[in-house]
């Protein structure tokens, strides 16, 4: 399995009021900046390609204050698993900013499981003529 480190995640954020998008690439352990949002992602995960297609990251999302005054750090928003299939499972809940996981590369060994087929049963026996 590929190490944290050698992952590549890519997260979208928006902000509904302005219309404004970004999309980030980086590896698990980066902060990303989205205007108040300070965006880590701790680690991200997606199955196998011989599997059916599940992406997730851990996320946690801390907002600055509106006015810019430091009142003792950041506030912790959201901290959780977002799946990029389903990003209504686990979202991020606030009025201006909407967050969602996009992909997560990863490497996998050479070999992969091939699926067994199923035997095939043997023909029925024909009857013989009367």
């Amino acid at each position: 399995m590929t190490p944290n480190a050698a992952r590549v995640v890519e997260i979208a954020a928006i902000d509904k009021r302005s219309g404004r998008t970004e999309v980030f690439r980086g590896n698990p352990g980066q902060l990303f900046t989205f205007d108040r949002l300070s965006i880590k992602v701790k680690t991200c995960e997606t199955t196998p390609p011989w599997e059916e297609r599940l992406t997730g990251a851990f996320l946690q999302i801390d907002e600055a204050a509106a006015d810019g005054v430091d009142r003792g750090g950041a506030g912790r928003i959201f901290s959780g698993w977002m799946f990029a299939e389903s990003p209504s499972l686990n979202p991020l809940e606030h009025p201006r900013y909407d967050v969602w996981v996009k992909s997560c590369a990863m490497r996998w060994p050479e070999n992969v499981p091939t699926p067994t087929p199923s035997p095939t049963p043997a023909p029925a026996p024909e009857a013989a003529p009367s």
